[in-house]
């Protein structure tokens, strides 16, 4: 298993990556979590998709195990211009040191053999490679909204959410928004807890490695 990094352009011409991160998000956010998704021809995708993000995707022989999306906070983001509620009154973080993930996800239903500690080892890879994208780019932080259960993955894995606001109910989900770290201490923490030895991203030059 490997993790790919790809812009949304770089995206649009593996066809067969891009059906299965968007299929994977579908069931994940649509059908398992019953978030309120805009789900069309069996694709999780939305407006932020438009926005020219950057895309983690864990694969093995080209099926999409995992994926997250990637976006600047100096420009549209989700905790900005979607749940600026999370925020209890305080600004968005806007800065180029900053940037905002969002539809992170795993296959709960992939083979893998879980972790010691009951996670997906896709979950410790993409956690890997976004502090290890970050810190090749010089970010300081991501920003994330995300549920109480993914916090409780998030500290379980050694990476811990700095919240920015309080809990709220948003449907079904109860959500916070806060920080995550890109620091070197970051990466080594999900490493050791993972057992993860390697922080190569696989680019679009080499994307034929990881078929």
């Amino acid at each position: 298993m490997k993790v790919v990094a790809l812009s949304r352009s770089a995206l649009l011409n593996h066809s067969d990556l891009m059906f299965g991160m968007h299929s994977l998000r579908r069931r994940v956010f649509g059908e398992r979590l019953e978030w309120d998704v805009s789900i069309s021809n069996g694709l999780e995708i939305d407006q932020y998709d438009d926005l020219m993000p950057q895309y983690l995707l864990a694969i093995d022989q080209r099926n999409v195990l995992g994926c997250v999306r990637l976006l600047p906070t100096t420009g549209h983001n989700m905790l900005a211009n979607t749940f600026p509620v999370l925020l209890d009154g305080r600004g968005a973080p806007n800065s180029p040191a900053i940037w905002e993930s969002s539809r992170f996800c795993v296959d709960a239903q992939a083979s893998e053999t879980p972790t010691m500690n009951g996670l997906k080892s896709a979950t410790f890879l993409l956690f890997a490679a976004m502090i290890d994208w970050g810190l090749q780019r010089n970010l300081h932080a991501i920003a994330t909204v995300t549920d109480l259960r993914m916090e409780r993955i998030l500290r379980r894995a050694g990476w811990h959410l700095d919240r920015l606001g309080s809990p709220r109910q948003i449907g079904s989900t109860k959500a916070v928004a806060g920080l995550l770290p890109v620091t070197d201490d970051a990466l080594r923490a999900v490493q050791a807890t993972g057992n993860i030895h390697e922080r190569a991203i696989i680019t679009p030059a080499n994307i034929a490695l990881a078929a």
